[in-house]
């Protein structure tokens, strides 16, 4: 898996850049983003090696209407860390600066989650109304296989899916990028086993599981062809998959989304599981969470290994 990456610094480091930063945010957040990106230019000319600054100025000028400028700041973010823990790529890749990827920096996706771990459950279950785990849970019940032997939730996060599954599981394992997800994670009690794993290159015995639950987590995926059938081998015969996706309805296989997060076609989905050896057993549309007041539609999936 590599050695870890350590969390970007979220200040500059120089008491006058960060007070000029500071200003920048009070212009950008009355509306005039134009000004608060002029200002956070000045922060940046006294430390011009503030990773984050430069992310943060993109986003400035690209809520002002300046894609080249936004996207010109985005690659100084990405040329000072080229592990891109910000995500700078995806946001060149939206602008049209950048080719089409398949999958997010697994840098970003760590350090998202590092980020976002201490107020993960209060803004996702309490102000987002995220759904998926108690839809996988009802969509694994309903198929009546009873208790399973051992259950690996990938993409564990705080343990919501966790949660969920401890009930009908005799063993359960979380595998998650994220140090600060897995600490939750662990104080939550209902893990058997938690491992610090990438997805993109997590890998298991073969037939080594019952049950492989990942809600939520294929949204930073795009392709996914390779951890579908990684899934399937995992699996005994007849054991099951149940996973979500954000749906997408146009003729892409998958998109990236401005949210930084990948939207998946029906067709798409099926034919990967068909292609893997797993039988569909459940596919719903549902509302997984809500963004910006608006239902977020996914797919709520079940399927058996042949």
């Amino acid at each position: 898996m590599g050695a870890p990456v350590t969390s970007l610094p979220r200040a500059s480091g120089d008491l006058l850049a960060d007070r000029r930063a500071d200003y920048a945010e009070m212009l950008f957040a009355s509306g005039d983003h134009s000004a608060a990106a002029e200002i956070m230019l000045g922060a940046l000319e006294l430390a011009p090696g503030w990773v984050l600054g430069w992310f943060r100025m993109g986003e400035m000028h690209e809520a002002a209407g300046d894609i080249p400028a936004a996207s010109e700041a985005w690659r100084m973010a990405l040329k000072l860390d080229p592990d891109d823990r910000t995500g700078a790529a995806l946001k060149l890749e939206l602008a049209g600066e950048a080719p089409s990827s398949s999958a997010p920096p697994s840098a970003f996706v760590e350090e998202l989650f590092d980020q976002y771990a201490g107020n993960f459950d209060a803004s996702l279950v309490g102000k987002l109304a995220y759904r998926v785990p108690e839809l996988l849970a009802e969509a694994i019940a309903r198929q009546g296989r009873g208790r399973f032997g051992r259950a690996v939730d990938i993409g564990c996060g705080t343990g919501l899916m966790g949660e969920q599954l401890r009930p009908f599981c005799d063993r359960l394992d979380g595998h998650d990028i994220s140090a600060a997800m897995l600490k939750k994670a662990a104080a939550r009690g209902c893990y058997d086993r938690l491992v610090k794993s990438d997805l993109q290159a997590l890998d298991l015995e073969p037939a080594s599981t019952d049950l492989v639950t990942a809600a939520d987590v294929f949204m930073y995926l795009g392709a996914l062809d390779g951890i579908v059938a990684r899934i399937a081998a995992w699996l005994e015969p007849g054991g099951l998959f149940a996973f979500s996706v954000e749906r997408h309805s146009g003729p892409e296989d998958f998109v990236l989304r401005p949210s930084r997060r990948y939207a998946h076609a029906d067709a798409y989905v099926r034919r990967l599981l068909d292609g893997a050896g797993l039988a569909v057993a459940s596919f719903v549309a549902a509302a997984i969470r809500m963004d910006r007041g608006e239902p977020v539609e996914g797919l709520i999936v079940v399927t058996v290994k042949r």
